[in-house]
C-alpha cells in the first residue's frame, strides 16, 4: 500500500462559528487520485484550504507525513477568486509557483518557466497582464504555476471550468501522467470528469459520503 502523505482526522471547519465540515476523517496517500465533489457549500473548497493552511479548523487534525511537504503542494485556485486588475504578468504568476524553491538557480528557474509556458500554449500571452486574457487562458496559467514545482500534492479546484475543447485533452492527459509522481485532489461539479478520472471519490455535505 503506498504511503500516507496527510492523515486527516475528525476535522471540524467553517467560517464565523458556522461548521462547514463536521467529523471529517480521510487519508491522501502516495499516487491517490481523489474526486472531491458534492454541492455549494457543502464544503469542498474548505477542505482545500484547511490542507493547505490558509483556514484553521474548529477541531481535529491535519498530519503531513513530511515535514516539508507543505512546500510542496500545488494549488489551482478557482478562477473568479483571482484578483483580474491586479498588475502581475502570465509569466509572473506562472514564476511565483517557484517561490519556495530554495536550491534552484535563477536559471533555471526562468527555464522552467519557459517550459510551463510552452507546453500551456500561452507563448503568445506570457508578458500580457493576467487582465487581458480570456478565462481559459488564466485557467492554463494557474495550472502552470500549480505544476511547475512537481509537487507530490495537487490540489485543483474546479480546473475544468473554462478549459476550452482543444486544451481539454491534454488537460486530462496531464494529470493522468502526473498522477504517477503525485497524489491529486480535484474539486469538481463535473461528475463525467470525475468518474473518469478519479480513483476515489469523496462527497462532501458537511459530512463525508465516500
Amino acid at each position: 500500500m503506498n504511503k500516507i502523505l496527510v492523515d486527516i482526522e475528525h476535522l471540524c471547519a467553517g467560517y464565523y462559528g458556522e461548521k462547514v465540515l463536521d467529523d471529517i476523517s480521510f487519508q491522501i496517500r502516495e499516487q491517490d487520485f481523489w474526486g472531491i465533489t458534492g454541492p455549494n457549500g457543502g464544503g469542498k473548497t474548505t477542505l482545500a484550504k484547511v490542507i493547505l493552511g490558509l483556514l484553521p479548523p474548529y477541531s481535529g487534525t491535519v498530519r503531513f507525513a513530511e515535514s516539508d511537504l507543505k512546500n510542496r503542494i500545488g494549488y489551482m485556485p478557482q478562477t473568479s477568486l483571482i484578483d483580474r486588475k491586479f498588475p502581475i504578468l502570465v509569466s509572473e504568476v506562472i514564476a511565483s509557483g517557484l517561490c519556495l524553491e530554495k536550491t534552484m538557480t535563477s536559471v533555471r528557474k526562468k527555464e522552467r518557466v519557459e517550459e510551463m509556458i510552452q507546453s500551456m500554449g500561452l507563448q503568445t500571452i506570457a508578458a500580457k497582464p493576467i487582465g487581458e486574457i480570456s478565462g481559459g487562458q488564466l485557467q492554463r496559467t494557474l495550472l502552470a504555476r500549480a505544476i511547475i514545482n512537481r509537487p507530490k500534492l495537487l490540489i485543483l479546484d474546479e480546473p475544468n471550468a473554462y478549459i476550452d475543447n482543444a486544451f481539454e485533452d491534454y488537460f486530462y492527459k496531464l494529470l493522468q501522467d502526473m498522477n504517477q509522481t503525485s497524489a491529486i485532489l480535484l474539486i469538481s461539479h463535473d461528475m463525467d470528469a470525475v468518474t473518469s478520472l478519479t480513483k476515489q471519490i469523496l462527497t462532501l455535505n458537511g459530512k463525508k459520503h465516500e
